[in-house]
């Protein structure tokens, strides 16, 4: 059976999130993976001169490609995250947008040279849904990068998450997990081609690793 998401209350997760993230002081930066300097950067995404980020959380990845000169765009569902970065990244030419990102994508007719998630809504949005639309919003010959934690061994498709432990009052919301050869065939059927779907060794042994996948239209 399909996750059924409560929208109002994922937009409570994510600004309560939101509170405890963001930090002003950092600056920006831009990394796939978990562990800083570790894994490839920004050349994943070819030479854009139009980025958007599903997901967006800090905004720091946009706000280091808004300092190369590209155009970059954030999506993210948490109105609190959407003006503490508006405030933070604003200034140098990043633009934030509150929605969350199947409306977005579904209403918006912008198209970009390159789409990306790190951590971001490709990690918790139904890629049923999800990946159509972002072929879609693709230029043609545009690239989809993601990243997110592979999935556990057996366990794969919705999985549920509470927000700040198993006490309290309950948040939750659903993150997808595929094996890279499941991500390959989604993406296939959503009309991506030259897909590279692989699991990023962590830089320690033994360490949890990082699902990388990179896709054309």
């Amino acid at each position: 059976m399909p996750a059924r998401h409560d929208i109002a209350a994922e937009t409570e997760l994510w600004d309560t999130y939101a509170g405890s993230a963001f930090k002003d002081d950092l600056p920006p930066v831009f990394n796939w993976t978990q562990y800083a300097g570790h894994g490839p950067g920004a050349e994943l995404l070819g030479e854009p001169r139009s980025v958007l980020e599903i997901g967006c959380g800090t905004g720091r990845a946009l706000a280091y490609l808004a300092q190369c000169g590209v155009h970059a765009t954030g999506v993210d569902l948490s109105s609190v995250m959407v003006k503490k970065t508006t405030e933070c990244w604003g200034p140098v030419g990043v633009d934030f947008v509150c929605a969350e990102v199947l409306d977005h994508l579904r209403d918006s007719t912008q198209r970009y040279d390159a789409i990306y998630s790190i951590f971001g809504a490709v990690w918790f949005t139904d890629p049923a849904k999800l990946l159509p639309l972002l072929a879609e919003r693709l230029e043609p010959d545009g690239v989809l990068v993601f990243s997110h934690p592979p999935a556990i061994p057996g366990a794969y498709g919705p999985q549920g998450m509470y927000k700040g432990g198993f006490a309290g009052r309950a948040m939750f919301t659903y993150r997808y997990s595929y094996t890279p050869r499941r991500w390959t065939s989604l993406l296939e059927r959503a009309a991506f081609r030259d897909v590279d779907a692989r699991v990023l060794d962590a830089p320690e042994a033994g360490h949890i690793g990082t699902l990388l996948v990179r896709a054309q239209v």
